[in-house]
C-alpha cells in the first residue's frame, strides 16, 4: 500500500492544521525509513532527491568546510522537517545528517515539493518558518563564536540542547540522545581538550554529570549565568 498511515503524524505541529484530505494528499507520495545508530540519511553533497520529515529519534547535521574541517551545523528533532534543499534553490544537499538515536524519517521524492506546497499552503508556511530559525540560530552561533570564550559557547549549546531535547530526571535535566565531547566541540568550533578540560570543571562544580556519551544538566542556573555573563 502507498503513502504513510495518517495516524502517525497527525498529531505532529506540522500536520495539525491540515483537514483529513490535504494530510492524505501530503502522505500518498511519501514513504517511511528506519535509520539505526550512526546512519547517515543523506550525505552533503549528493544530488537532493527527497526531503524528509523526522518521526522519532534524533539527527545531529554535520558539514564539511572548505578547510576540511568537519561541524555540527543543528540538531534535527521529531517533527522537523529537513533535506528540503528545492526550496532552497539548492540542487545537493548542504549537510550530512547521521542519527543519533534509533530514528524514523518520512520521506518525499523531491520532484513533488512544488505541487504539495500549491495544494498545501500550510506546508509553505512551515518551511519558511523553519528556514528563519535555521538562519536565527546560525547567526546567533556565529555571533557567538565570534564574540564570546569557549565556555560561554558551551553553556550556550548545552542550554539550548537542553531546551530542544532535555528530558527531566531526579537529579537534574538529561539531554536525551547520545552527544559526546567530539560532537560539543563541533557545535561551538573549538577543540575535544578544550570541551574536555570545561566539562571536566563543571562536573567538579556539580554543574553537570556525564558518561558513556550522555549529559545531565544539574544546574542549569549555573550554566545560565556563565552563557550570560562568562565564569567569573
Amino acid at each position: 500500500m502507498a503513502g504513510v498511515d495518517p495516524t502517525l503524524v497527525r498529531e505532529l505541529p506540522l500536520f495539525e492544521k491540515l483537514s483529513a484530505e490535504e494530510l492524505e494528499q501530503l502522505l500518498a507520495k511519501a514513504s517511511l525509513r528506519r535509520a539505526p545508530i550512526g546512519t547517515a540519511i543523506f550525505e552533503q553533497g549528493q544530488p537532493a532527491k527527497e526531503f524528509f520529515l523526522l518521526l522519532h529519534g534524533r539527527l545531529k547535521v554535520t558539514q564539511v568546510t572548505a578547510d576540511g574541517q568537519q561541524i555540527i551545523v543543528r540538531v534535527v528533532h521529531p517533527g522537523d522537517i529537513f533535506g528540503f534543499a528545492k526550496a532552497l534553490q539548492r540542487e545537493d544537499y548542504p549537510g550530512t545528517p547521521v542519527a543519533v538515536a534509533e530514528s524514523l524519517v518520512v520521506c518525499w521524492p523531491t520532484e513533488v515539493w512544488g505541487s504539495l506546497i500549491e495544494r498545501i499552503p500550510a506546508l509553505a508556511v512551515n518551511a519558511m518558518q523553519t528556514i528563519g530559525e535555521r538562519l536565527q540560530e546560525a547567526h546567533t552561533r556565529m555571533r557567538e563564536m565570534a564574540t564570546e570564550e569557549v565556555e560561554r559557547r558551551l553553556a550556550h549549546a548545552v542550554l539550548r540542547l537542553v531546551k530542544q531535547a532535555g528530558k527531566r530526571e531526579e537529579n537534574g535535566v538529561r539531554i536525551d540522545f547520545q552527544i559526546s565531547r567530539q560532537d560539543l566541540a563541533e557545535m561551538t568550533g573549538t577543540t575535544l581538550h578544550t570541551v574536555s578540560r570545561i566539562l571536566s570543571a563543571w562536573e567538579s562544580r556539580g554543574l553537570v554529570e556525564g558518561g558513556r556519551q550522555k549529559l545531565l544538566v544539574r544546574d542549569q542556573n549555573a550554566l545560565l549565568t556563565i552563557a550570560e555573563e562568562g565564569s567569573r
